[in-house]
């Protein structure tokens, strides 16, 4: 009889003991709300920062920072690239991975290699989309307003980003010219936000010390020409 009080007693006590942690999770989940959206993102994206400032642990990476997305990315375009992720580089985040070895000429890239981006419903990605517009860090770094009005030179501003800054060594100015290794810029005007785009440009460590884009050391000139040039080629591909 005391065995099997006993045996009630520990049934009993699961039970209870398993009811409260379902009951937790559920109070965590609905706790957890709007930030359920962003679940999916944290597998592979740092959410809460800072960057890593060892070039070990910014090299382990899975994929680009989100922490500071809220002044990087426009919404409209995150809800609508989110249900269909179109890549942005062409080598995928760590390139060294995926680029052929090559005796002469352009890198190629090893696209067997490559695994698609995760795709979310519309509502999904409207969620993460409005969650991810929330995460601020290094807001400090973006110049407002950065831009002028004035017009640049459509001729001289593709030579100083092919030619004279170097960027197509990295950068696609259309699909399938220009470099593998970083995101392309074509849809720079429907993707970014014009004063990251020209903060970015004019100090790409206080974002990310340890990120692959170099300080070019660019004057303003330099920081207005390149920022409309790339801002500007989404018309050009419409």
């Amino acid at each position: 009889p005391a065995q099997a009080g006993r045996a009630t007693m520990t049934h009993t006590f699961k039970t209870v003991a398993g009811a409260l942690i379902l009951l937790l999770l559920g109070a965590g989940h609905s706790l957890a709300g709007e930030s359920a959206a962003l679940q999916t993102c944290a597998s592979c994206h740092d959410l809460k920062g800072p960057a890593p400032v060892i070039a070990e642990k910014a090299r382990a990476r899975k994929g680009p920072d989100l922490f500071y997305a809220g002044i990087k990315y426009r919404e409209e375009w995150l809800a609508k690239w989110l249900q269909n992720p179109i890549r942005i580089r062409p080598a995928g985040y760590k390139y060294w991975e995926h680029i052929k070895p090559q005796a002469a000429g352009p890198d190629q890239v090893d696209s067997a290699t490559l695994e698609p981006h995760v795709k979310l419903s519309a509502d999904e990605a409207k969620a993460a989309a409005s969650e991810l517009m929330k995460l601020k860090a290094n807001e400090g770094a973006v110049k407002k307003t950065a831009l002028t009005p004035d017009e640049i030179d459509g001729f001289m501003a593709e030579m100083n980003f092919d030619k004279f800054s170097g960027c197509l060594a990295c950068h696609q100015i259309e699909p399938g010219y220009g470099g593998v290794t970083g995101p392309e810029v074509y849809t720079v005007g429907e993707r970014l936000q014009p004063d990251f785009v020209y903060s970015y440009l004019k100090s790409p460590q206080a974002f990310d010390p340890k990120g692959w884009m170099p300080d070019k050391q660019l004057g303003e000139n330099n920081l207005q020409t390149l920022s409309k040039f790339m801002i500007g080629l989404v018309k050009e591909a419409k």
